[in-house]
């Protein structure tokens, strides 16, 4: 027989990877005082978007107020994150 205290460890465990490989969203929101270059030059850096995916996103982040600029584990998009937020950007992983 298995004792309870092994089936709560392995299915502490298996939360526990369950919640490290959660897809995460890297979203970007707007401001009045970044540039649309600014901001297409840092997507383009930070997250490897090509000029025209960059141009969208800051337009949707322009319009609608925010835009998920890529998706990922938390651990996959924390640098990007704090790089933007270093070029003086708001974003949050979510």
């Amino acid at each position: 027989m298995i004792s309870n205290s092994y089936q709560e460890q392995v299915l502490v465990e298996e939360l526990e990877a369950i919640e490290t490989t959660e897809i995460m969203e890297l979203v970007v929101f707007n401001d009045d005082f970044n540039t649309f270059d600014h901001v297409i030059e840092t997507l383009i850096r930070v997250c490897k978007h090509s000029p025209e995916q960059a141009e969208q996103c800051t337009w949707l982040i322009h319009h609608k107020g925010k835009c998920a600029v890529k998706s990922g584990t938390y651990q996959f998009l924390k640098p990007m994150r704090d790089a933007i937020c270093e070029a003086g950007i708001d974003a949050k992983i979510l």
